[in-house]
């Protein structure tokens, strides 16, 4: 398993960011980033955490580490300056926090996350046909999340995401260690979004071949 989105203590969830590492570890994973919350008041101090956290398990876990932020509830217009920042401060995956139906996102933000060039486009709830295509043009990742509530839009997400010709990623959104789950789950979190069997693999594979970019680039 490849989870592009999951938090620590240092935002809203439960663990410390190298527990989380060894239940993930546990879990089999392969590799997970870390991508607390972020906004304005928080950004400065939690990527270079994150960053200092996966800098030190190189080589002391099986589990590659990525540093990330998720930039959230942010207004629109200042999403692009914070998916800057944070890769200025060592995140390597950029997660912005998309217009999931569970929270009352500003609308736009779909939009923003995509034109800022963010990694992943978290939770999109009901993403426009426009937008898609778009992140398909600008290489954003659309996400279909094991996540309750925000997964509620995952079969919405997923026919428009192949409509468009975008690609998707599968993660956990994890807040706590129940949250993490194995590859054959996220198997059926696809498969229950109604993408075809075929096209499960090319799904793993995306997140592989992002994990694969952040550590070129």
């Amino acid at each position: 398993m490849i989870d592009l989105h999951t938090h620590t203590l240092l935002s809203d969830g439960v663990l410390l960011p190298v527990e989380l590492v060894q239940r993930a570890n546990h879990a089999g994973y392969k590799a997970i980033a870390l991508t607390d919350h972020v906004d304005m008041s928080n950004i400065d101090f939690v990527v270079p955490r994150l960053v200092e956290a996966a800098t030190a398990l190189k080589g002391h876990s099986p589990v590659t580490v990525i540093p990330g932020a998720e930039i959230t509830h942010v207004p629109p217009a200042l999403v692009a300056g914070m998916v800057e920042k944070a890769r200025s401060l060592g995140a390597r995956i950029v997660v912005v926090h998309g217009e999931t139906i569970a929270e009352p996102v500003i609308p736009g933000s779909n939009r923003a996350g995509i034109e800022a060039g963010a990694d992943i486009l978290s939770h999109p709830g009901m993403i426009s046909i426009e937008d898609a295509a778009l992140a398909r043009d600008k290489g954003v990742a659309l996400e279909i999340t094991a996540r309750k509530g925000h997964s509620l839009s995952n079969g919405h997400v997923a026919k428009t995401a192949m409509m468009a010709g975008a690609v998707m990623v599968v993660n956990t959104d994890a807040h706590a260690p129940e949250d993490l789950i194995s590859l054959e789950r996220a198997k059926t979190v696809l498969r229950a979004a109604g993408i075809p069997e075929e096209n499960i693999e090319t799904i793993r594979m995306n997140s592989q071949k992002l994990v694969e970019k952040v550590w070129r680039d």
